[in-house]
């Protein structure tokens, strides 16, 4: 069983576990009256109390209500988990019921969304897609939110993936009546996503009588809380899957909703030859390039003419070699942004631009031929290239000087050209163990939250190191790698990069101390066994190199280590920037402001601090940095 934290409080004892807090019905309704409900949620999420208010409405108001509905029909000792956390993921349940099935006598699980939706219509054009009264942003609906989460949790939680028929899922949305949400009811239930409202609820208590037994329920949550997760795969095992069948991937809140609106943009565009423009931001590991390559597949599968984009020479490169090998036509998927300026306009259906932010000023370079170069802003070209150009960005992950790629410009020259523009943020954390902790943590630190660094207090999810010395992290991370999890080392631009010696070995340019490693190939192609700069991150010997961010933006791996160089130093409690300790060229160009030096250093390494998956482990070269670190993780 996952470990057990033990709180005390006014009540007595209660118990805050790994992925819920643990309760039954009676403790649920005595927390209530006794106004501790609250307090304990907010202990178990690590928030303040008086953070989220309407998220503590929402438990003040919902939660006994359920309760109540549980005891009236004899499901007092059902286990409610609440605020169930969805593996490898900051997603969360309100609740998953854990009993007995009065049928088989075997372990049986509701997952139970609840809205307090008094009202709630069908988006315009979409039959996914929701509007609920009260509410400014659109919601997905409630049979396709906890159907998402049903099929997350078969997927990943061991003990349901062998066992899917233990799993349903139903909306309660308690506060409505059949007329205020009738056109929702296009939408049709099945097994893991039903909708009850509050003049069903005869109906919903008796099927909750129908897969839950009136006896306890410890040992089935007991279960699902101990059971080992799967591994999820990463980007290029998906790809590659989902290239060539349709997988069971399950598409979680905020990424249904994107998904959604882009495939209702592409089937109004050819109903009402209507272009539109699509944005969708967020933050690393919030599933931008999921979604990207989940459209991708479907579109592709449906014989639209689509093609995915990116400015990365690695990660293209990368989506080519791996997913798409064997098949000339998949490759062909793939292509960079500069493809697009020979493009006739709306030559496309869909043009997905995946890691946006790394967008240029314009498509010409020092190469291209002089009658090519238009002055015409690579913004412009991609709007163009398609009947519905979307947009895949996290303007933090601005790292380099001349990339434009953020929400206001894209904005703007899309509604310059008397585009709609249909905007969704994500919110999820599908990267780090899901912890939306380190997220912020990372934020404070690097100062792009307001607030300051703070003390990492840490989350079973995901695991954070100060190394001692970088052959410290070295020798650790050798023997994750070794073990078959994906380890890499990273750092600041802030050594010299040489190029091989003449026998091909490379140089190690990285000196601290005693210690030495050499960065990746400059070269696109492997030598001795060394592999390019584009598969770093991906071949397995790309161990034995340290990668700087031209060769990690854009992937994933399950450690990583990061050294933080003298180009970013903490001086009286912060960071402070230094032009004189990075090696980067561009960086060093006159041409650029101090202060767009300075945050594009901080956007690097907050790119290099949220590639892994399971922990980092972090080691500056300047003795105060390394100080300060070490005192704030124990």
């Amino acid at each position: 069983m996952p470990p057990l934290h033990e709180v005390s409080c006014c009540l007595g004892v209660f118990v805050v576990v790994e992925r819920a807090l643990r309760s039954t019905a009676a403790e649920v309704l005595t927390w209530s009256m006794e106004a501790t409900l609250v307090a304990m949620l907010a202990e178990h999420l690590n928030r303040k109390s008086e953070q989220k208010n309407s998220e503590a409405r929402s438990w003040t108001a919902s939660l006994p209500l359920l309760a109540k509905d549980l005891q009236e029909v004899g499901l007092g000792q059902v286990e409610m988990l609440l605020e169930f956390r969805l593996p490898v993921t900051s997603a969360r349940a309100d609740v998953v019921l854990s009993g007995v099935d009065p049928r088989t006598g075997e372990d049986s699980y509701v997952v139970v969304e609840l809205k307090q939706w008094s009202q709630a219509e069908l988006a315009y054009n979409s039959d996914r897609i929701v509007r609920a009264s009260g509410l400014p942003d659109e919601q997905t609906h409630p049979i396709d939110q906890v159907r998402g989460y049903c099929k997350y949790l078969s997927q990943y939680v061991e003990v349901l993936h062998h066992r899917p028929e233990a799993v349903h899922g139903v909306a309660y949305l308690h506060n409505a009546t059949e007329n205020s949400i009738s056109t929702l009811r296009a939408r049709q239930p099945d097994r893991l996503g039903r909708m009850f409202t509050a003049d069903g609820r005869e109906e919903f208590l008796r099927f909750l009588t129908s897969r839950l037994a009136p006896t306890s329920g410890a040992t089935a949550a007991e279960r699902l809380l101990a059971s080992p997760i799967r591994p999820r795969p990463n980007l290029l095992t998906f790809t590659a899957s989902e290239l060539r069948s349709a997988t069971e991937y399950s598409l979680l809140d905020q990424q249904q909703i994107a998904y959604q609106r882009v495939l209702d943009q592409v089937r109004l565009s050819h109903e009402q030859d209507q272009k539109s423009v699509v944005i969708i931001t967020g933050g690393p590991g919030s599933g931008k390039s999921l979604i990207a390559i989940t459209l991708l597949s479907e579109l592709h599968r449906e014989g639209k003419l689509v093609r995915h984009a990116t400015g990365s020479q690695s990660f293209t490169e990368s989506l080519r070699k791996y997913p798409a090998k064997g098949s000339t036509q998949l490759k062909g998927l793939f292509q960079y942004y500069r493809t697009f300026a020979d493009y006739r306009r709306n030559q496309l259906d869909v043009l997905i631009c995946d890691e946006a932010h790394r967008i240029r000023a314009v498509s010409t370079n020092r190469f291209t031929r002089k009658e090519k170069r238009t002055g015409r802003p690579q913004i412009d070209e991609l709007i163009a290239a398609a009947k519905v150009p979307v947009f895949l960005l996290d303007e933090h992950q601005v790292v380099r000087p001349g990339e434009v790629g953020t929400f206001s410009e894209i904005y703007s020259h899309a509604t310059r050209a008397g585009y709609p523009v249909h905007t969704i943020p994500l919110d999820g954390l599908f990267r780090c163990g899901g912890s939306a902790e380190y997220d912020e943590w990372v934020r404070r630190l690097l100062g792009l939250r307001i607030g300051g660094p703070t003390k990492w207090v840490g989350d079973t999810s995901f695991e954070v190191r100060v190394a001692q010395s970088p052959k410290q992290m070295q020798d650790f991370l050798r023997t994750k790698n070794d073990s078959g999890e994906v380890a890499r080392i990273t750092a600041g631009y802030c050594w010299p990069w040489s190029d091989p010696r003449p026998d091909d070995s490379l140089v190690e340019d990285i000196r601290i101390g005693s210690w030495s490693m050499p960065w990746n190939l400059k070269s696109d192609r492997t030598v001795n066994g060394i592999p390019s700069k584009l598969f770093w991150a991906t071949d397995p010997a790309g161990f034995d190199q340290v990668g700087c961010i031209y060769t990690a933006q854009g992937f994933e791996y399950e450690w990583a280590g990061v050294i933080i160089g003298p180009d970013l130093v903490i001086r009286n409690g912060r960071f402070v920037s230094m032009r004189d300790g990075s090696q980067d060229k561009p960086m060093k160009s006159k041409r650029l402001f101090d202060d767009d030096f300075d945050r594009l250093t901080r956007n690097i390494y907050k790119v290099l601090l949220t590639r892994p998956m399971r922990g980092v482990l972090i080691y500056a070269t300047d003795p105060e940095t390394q100080q300060f670190l070490t005192e704030l993780v124990p």
